[in-house]
C-alpha cells in the first residue's frame, strides 16, 4: 500500500490511532466506536473460544487511559465481545498475552515516546502481529456505520487478569538460556515511568543482575519526561553515578531499547542489531539476513555486507519491518530508533528481550559493546522536517527532483538522501546522510529550501 493510500485515513496512522487526548479521534465517543468497529472487524467468525470472541486490553501509565480503556470496554461489549483487563504491561506484552491466551485480538492504549497529553489505540491480531493495513481499512469502514448494540443477552463481559505481570517476566525470561545467568553485573534500567516499570527491573533482577531501576514511579503524568529511550543522557549519568556495567533504556510502552556501557557511552538501534545478527551468525541462528529501514544508517549496512551479512530495508515503521521479516523468512529487524524485533523469540519488537539478546552475545563472547559494536561506524545524519500542504505531490515537482538529483550525484557511494512523506502532520521529511557531517548539513539544508520554496509556489 502507496504511502499516499495511509495519509488518507480518517483514523488509523503508522502506528494505530494516535493525538491529543480531548481532540478528534482521541475522544471517548470515538474511542468508544472504534471499540465497537474493532470488535465487528477483528472478532466476527471467531470460533476459537466457543461462546464469544475475547479480546485484551493493555496501557501505559498515562492518566488517560482509565478514560480510554473504559471506553474501548464499552464499545467491544456492545458489539458482543469479551474484554480481559491487565493493567499497564509494555505493548510487547499485550502481544504475548494475547497470543497466549488464543484471544481473538489485542488492544493497547498507548502513544508510546510521546508527552504524556498524547494518547493512542494500537492493535494486534490473535497471532501476536501488528495489524496489516487492510484488517485497518476495514475497521475505518466499519467506523462510517451507525453503531447498532448487541441485545442484552449477547453483550460482552469485563474480566481482570491479575496474573499478567508475572507471566510476562516468565517469558522474558524463558528467552535468555538457561545455563547462563546475570550474576555479578550491575545494572541500571530506566523505565521511561511508563508501562515497563514494575516488569522490567524483575526480569533483569530475577536472572541474578543487581538492578538501579530509575524512571519506575509512574504518576499519569511522568512518562517520558526527561527519562527513558527518548532521553539518553539520563541513563548516561545514571551509569556513570553508580558505577553500573551497562544501562538499559525503555520508551513508555517497552517496545523501544537504547542502551549504554559503563563509560555511559551509548548505543543505539543499528548499534544494538548489528551486535545481536553477528551472535545469530556466530551461533549459525542467523538464517537470512536482516531487515532495516530506510533510516538505517549507511554505517549499519557496510558493516553488515563485511560480516557477509545482507541487509534489506523496508519502509519506517516497525510494522514494515516485520512484514519484510516474515515475506524474507528472517529472523532479525529493527530501527534506529531502537525497536528491534528478535522474531525467532517473539512476534513483535521487545525492548526486554532485544536488552537481553544483547547481553546474551557480550557475556558468551567476554566482550563489551564497545568490542562488539566496533565495526559500526555510522555515518552522521541530518533531519529536516520541511511543512508542506498536506496531500501535495512533491515526487510531480521537478524542482524538487532536481536538486534531490544534485544531492545524490554530489554525494555518490558515501552518502544517501532520503525524503518522505510523514504519516502523521503535514511536513515532508529531509534525511541526508553523508561521511562528514558538515557535508550531510549543507544538503539537507539546500534540500529542505528547495522543497519550501516549491511547496510555497504550489499552495
Amino acid at each position: 500500500m502507496s504511502g499516499n493510500t495511509i495519509t488518507k485515513r480518517r483514523y488509523f496512522g503508522t502506528d494505530g490511532v494516535r493525538g491529543r487526548v480531548g481532540d478528534a479521534p482521541i475522544t471517548p465517543d470515538v474511542v468508544m466506536k472504534l471499540g465497537w468497529a474493532a470488535g465487528r472487524v477483528l472478532a466476527t467468525g471467531d470460533g476459537a473460544r466457543g461462546e464469544r470472541p475475547a479480546v485484551l486490553i493493555g496501557k501505559d501509565t498515562r492518566i488517560s487511559g482509565y478514560l480510554l480503556e473504559a471506553a474501548l470496554e464499552a464499545g467491544l461489549s456492545a458489539a458482543g465481545v469479551d474484554v480481559y483487563l491487565c493493567g499497564p504491561l509494555p505493548t510487547p506484552g499485550i502481544a504475548y498475552l494475547t497470543r497466549a491466551l488464543r484471544l481473538s485480538a489485542g488492544i493497547v492504549i498507548s502513544a508510546s515516546h510521546n508527552p504524556f497529553d498524547d494518547n493512542g489505540i494500537k492493535f494486534f491480531s490473535g497471532a501476536g502481529a501488528k495489524l496489516p493495513d487492510d484488517v485497518e481499512l476495514a475497521i475505518e469502514r466499519e467506523m462510517e456505520r451507525p453503531l447498532a448494540c448487541s441485545p442484552s443477552a449477547d453483550l460482552g463481559k469485563a474480566f481482570r487478569i491479575g496474573d499478567a505481570p508475572g507471566r510476562y517476566i516468565e517469558f522474558c525470561k524463558s528467552t535468555f538460556p538457561n545455563e547462563r545467568n546475570l550474576r555479578g553485573l550491575k545494572i541500571v534500567v530506566d523505565c521511561a515511568h511508563g508501562a515497563g516499570y514494575h516488569v522490567a527491573p524483575p526480569v533483569f533482577h530475577e536472572l541474578g543482575a543487581e538492578v538501579v531501576a530509575v524512571g519506575d514511579d509512574p504518576n499519569g503524568t511522568n512518562i517520558n519526561d526527561a527519562v527513558g529511550a527518548t532521553h539518553p543522557s539520563h541513563l548516561a549519568a545514571q551509569v556513570r553515578a553508580h558505577g553500573a556495567d551497562y544501562g538499559i533504556a525503555l520508551d513508555g510502552d517497552g517496545d523501544r531499547l537504547l542502551m549504554a556501557d559503563g563509560d555511559g557511552r551509548l548505543y543505539d538501534g543499528d548499534q544494538l542489531l548489528y551486535v545481536i545478527a553477528r551472535d545469530y551468525q556466530r551461533r549459525g541462528r542467523l538464517d537470512g539476513g536482516v531487515v532495516g529501514t530506510l533510516m538505517s544508517n549507511l554505517g549499519l549496512e557496510q558493516a553488515l555486507r563485511d560480516a557477509g551479512i545482507a541487509l534489506s530495508r523496508a519502509k519506517v515503521g516497525d510494522r514494515y519491518v516485520l512484514e519484510a521479516m516474515v515475506a524474507h523468512g528472517w529472523h532479525l529487524g529493527g530501527e534506529n530508533s531502537g525497536h528491534l524485533i528478535c522474531l525467532d523469540k517473539h512476534s513483535t519488537g521487545d525492548a526486554i528481550i532485544a536488552a537481553l539478546a544483547v547481553l546474551r552475545a557480550v557475556i558468551e563472547q567476554d566482550s563489551s559493546l564497545a568490542v562488539a559494536s566496533a565495526p559500526v561506524t555510522l555515518f552522521p545524519q541530518r533531519l529536516i522536517n520541511v511543512p508542506v500542504r498536506r496531500g501535495w505531490d512533491w515526487q510531480a515537482n521537478e524542482a524538487v527532483l532536481d536538486a534531490e538529483r544534485i544531492a545524490v550525484t554530489s554525494l555518490g557511494t558515501s552518502g544517501r538522501v532520503l525524503l518522505r512523506p510523514s504519516g502523521t502532520e503535514p511536513v515532508l521529511r529531509v534525511m541526508v546522510e553523508a561521511r562528514d557531517a558538515m557535508l550531510a548539513n549543507a544538503h539537507a539544508e539546500s534540500l529542505a529550501s528547495a522543497i519550501a520554496s516549491a511547496a510555497s509556489k504550489a499552495a
